[in-house]
């Protein structure tokens, strides 16, 4: 039996509420099983737990304003600050809408003063059932993103998608969206690739889809979509208008980690080659640099992921992930360039490069603050790699705040910063770190 013990003191500005218990992580980083949204309009911090439970509380003090369960492993969190219901002084309410993994596959919109479901739409519907009773056969919304449409109300865009396997065949499933905050369908766009990431331009009139795994008859890890598409009097059921398509070009199914615009641009992290790249409109490369490329060290050849890219403002940051080997799962050495972020002006020269220590399951940011929750290094057990570290794109000056389990999700916005932080147990301790809660903080 494992004890539970808190690692050394260490001062925290955070405000924390406990989450109540979750499976203690392990040596390797696990699924995404928790979610975290700051939600501007409402002064709201929500939460989703791999239970379903998703929890709104006040900003400042943390108090419960209301909990609801969600069908579905409540995964992925984003806020309309303009809902379907109108309050009685005829503002429209903001709307908190959450992505599931489960046998359905639900997005829904709770209204974000109540809690009340407004609207529910089971992704299913789309890319199928589970053939298996198993976490990663489950239909899963990866991504969400808001935007606004040409006449500048809010429109939610997702992306879910399905994995199956029989025998030697490997396929996936997966549809992107394009709602109307009343949870009505403008269009979708269905492949045969594993969508990993959404962003919207930001006057609303593109969506960048990033393709990590693409094994059948689409073959492209990049597809920037016109968001106009169809009216609901006139339904379009092909998806959005394709504007046009990028790909590494490199051999295998693995393609695209992330996509970030900042104007006309787009940042792409590169699974097919490690790389990061700028592209203008249509697709031309305007750079690209080696992040995490093959290297070999004493007969070993090493790579690491490009998993995230925020652009803005003329700078582009890439943070990448764990070391792997080409010819084995286990490795003797680490990639140089594992667990780093680095930023590049719009030339593609380096500005700034700092080490992340640990697993960055998603990247947060909110203008030219950055915000990683670095979970655990599972090749060098060191809990001093469970960290918040905040970063500012321009310079690089950075903070960070320790955790005693591992920083697994966090939001920026409205000048506050959220982290979910769940307990983590190595395989070769006989101890539990940390708990399963939120932590709030200043942004400034």
């Amino acid at each position: 039996m494992s004890e539970t013990v808190p690692d050394d003191d260490h001062e925290t500005s955070f405000r924390s509420a406990p989450l109540g218990e979750i499976e203690p992580a392990r040596s390797r980083h696990m699924w995404t099983r928790s979610a975290v949204c700051v939600a501007e309009s409402s002064d709201l911090v929500v939460t989703g737990e791999w239970d379903g439970t998703v929890t709104a509380r006040d900003a400042d003090s943390l108090e419960t304003r209301w909990t609801v369960d969600h069908p579905d492993h409540a995964v992925g969190i984003a806020s309309l600050e303009g809902g379907s219901d109108p309050t009685d002084d005829g503002d429209e309410a903001a709307t908190i809408i959450v992505a599931g993994r489960g046998e359905t596959g639900t997005i829904a919109a709770y209204d974000a003063e109540t809690g009340d479901r407004r609207w529910r739409y089971d992704t299913a519907d789309d890319v199928g059932d589970p053939t298996e009773d198993t976490i990663f056969y489950l239909p899963y919304v990866v991504a969400l993103e808001v935007g606004t449409d040409a006449d500048g109300n809010d429109r939610l865009y997702a992306a879910a998608r399905r994995y199956e396997r029989d025998g030697e065949i490997r396929q996936w499933h997966s549809t992107v969206y394009a709602f109307d905050a009343d949870g009505s369908v403008r269009w979708t766009y269905g492949t045969d690739a594993s969508p990993i990431a959404l962003d919207c331009r930001a006057d609303g009139e593109r969506l960048a889809v990033g393709y990590n795994r693409c094994m059948g008859n689409h073959d492209t890890g990049l597809v920037v979509l016109e968001t106009g598409g169809a009216t609901t009097e006139s339904p379009q059921t092909g998806g959005g208008d394709l504007a046009w398509t990028w790909d590494p070009g490199t051999e295998g199914d693995r393609r695209v980690g992330d996509v970030s615009f900042d104007g006309e641009t787009i940042a792409v992290s590169s699974h097919g080659d490690k790389r990061g790249y700028l592209l203008g409109p249509g697709g031309a490369e305007r750079w690209s640099v080696d992040l995490a490329v093959e290297t070999e060290i004493d007969g070993e050849t090493l790579y690491a992921y490009p998993n995230h890219a925020y652009a803005n403002d003329g700078r582009v940051a890439f943070v990448t992930g764990n070391t792997y080997a080409v010819e084995s799962r286990e490795t003797e050495h680490r990639h140089p360039n594992e667990h780093r972020i680095a930023t590049f002006d719009a030339d593609g020269e380096l500005l700034w490069d700092d080490e992340v220590r640990g697993f960055v399951h998603g990247l947060a940011a909110d203008g030219d603050r950055l915000v990683a929750p670095c979970a655990q290094n599972f090749r060098v057990r060191d809990p001093d790699t469970h960290t918040v570290r905040r970063f500012d794109l321009a310079s690089g000056a950075a903070s960070r705040e320790r955790v005693d389990g591992i920083a697994t999700a966090a939001a920026a916005g409205h000048s506050t910063v959220a982290a979910i932080e769940e307990p983590v147990q190595y395989h070769d301790e006989g101890r539990t770190r940390g708990q399963y809660a939120l932590h709030v903080d200043s942004l400034e």
